[in-house]
């Protein structure tokens, strides 16, 4: 058994979770107890994660024990979304604009579990929330750059395109500066290379168009995935050619 089906067993066998959920947090501290929270999301019911979910940034600020909460929450939604509960994608979508870092990623987690039943379904959904908000797109590109998701070459095509026009409309943007854009930037620093490894000729086809744009912030974002070494170790050569170019 791993170690979330440890957890699992435990819970089965607890009536009240919080305080439980709250010792085992790992919170506050750098790195929340993921293992705890996706066996929290297998166990747990909607009216539970809802109740998670009713802790706001007031009640459960960043960094606090009792964010710990909210993170299980958005990654059970996951689950329910999972098993038909469409419903649940515009809970899902108010949350990626949390202003805590860790219960955006817990959405990415729970729309990559959406991904794992249906790539098509997370694809046509990302595609609307790529035209929303900064904070809904960086959700879309984190839940879809996962490479268990891009196994397919017209899935990791579609994403590529996504990842296209988020970059593309970074050229409009005038605020720069805010907490969201940076954390649109800091996704896309990394998104790209995941769809790039995953279908490589049309990956850095598509990235080498971005090169030549004269943007600090595109540039940055390119740079960025140009260190990554799961880039470098499918193509090395075109690697450090294009590194030489942009430093």
């Amino acid at each position: 058994m791993g170690k979330t089906d440890d957890y699992r067993s435990v819970l089965r066998r607890l009536d009240d979770w919080d305080q439980y959920l709250l010792d085992e947090s790992r919170l506050p501290g750098p790195r929340a107890n993921l293992e705890l929270a996706h066996a929290v999301a297998e166990e747990g019911d909607l009216e539970r994660f809802r109740r998670c979910l009713a802790y706001g940034p007031d009640e459960a600020p960043y960094g606090s024990t009792l964010e710990f909460l909210p993170v299980c929450g958005v990654i059970g939604l996951g689950r329910v979304l999972s098993e038909g509960q469409a419903e649940v994608l515009e809970e899902l979508r108010i949350h990626a604009s949390d202003p805590r870092w860790r219960v955006r990623e817990g959405v990415a987690m729970a729309l990559q579990r959406f991904g794992d039943e249906s790539m098509d379904a997370l694809l046509k959904e990302m595609e609307k929330w790529s035209h929303g908000n900064l904070l809904e797109r960086r959700a879309a590109v984190a839940a879809l750059c996962e490479p268990r998701l891009l196994k397919e070459s017209q899935h990791v095509a579609r994403v590529l395109n996504l990842l296209d026009q988020v970059t593309h409309d970074i050229l409009s943007e005038k605020e720069r500066r805010t907490e969201e854009f940076i954390a649109l930037r800091k996704a896309l620093g990394y998104c790209w290379s995941v769809a790039a490894v995953a279908f490589p000729a049309e990956g850095k086809k598509v990235m080498e168009r971005w090169f030549a744009v004269d943007d600090k912030d595109i540039r940055w974002i390119m740079r960025e995935n140009l260190k990554k070494n799961r880039l470098q170790a499918v193509d090395p050569d075109w690697v450090a050619r294009w590194l030489a170019r942009m430093t």
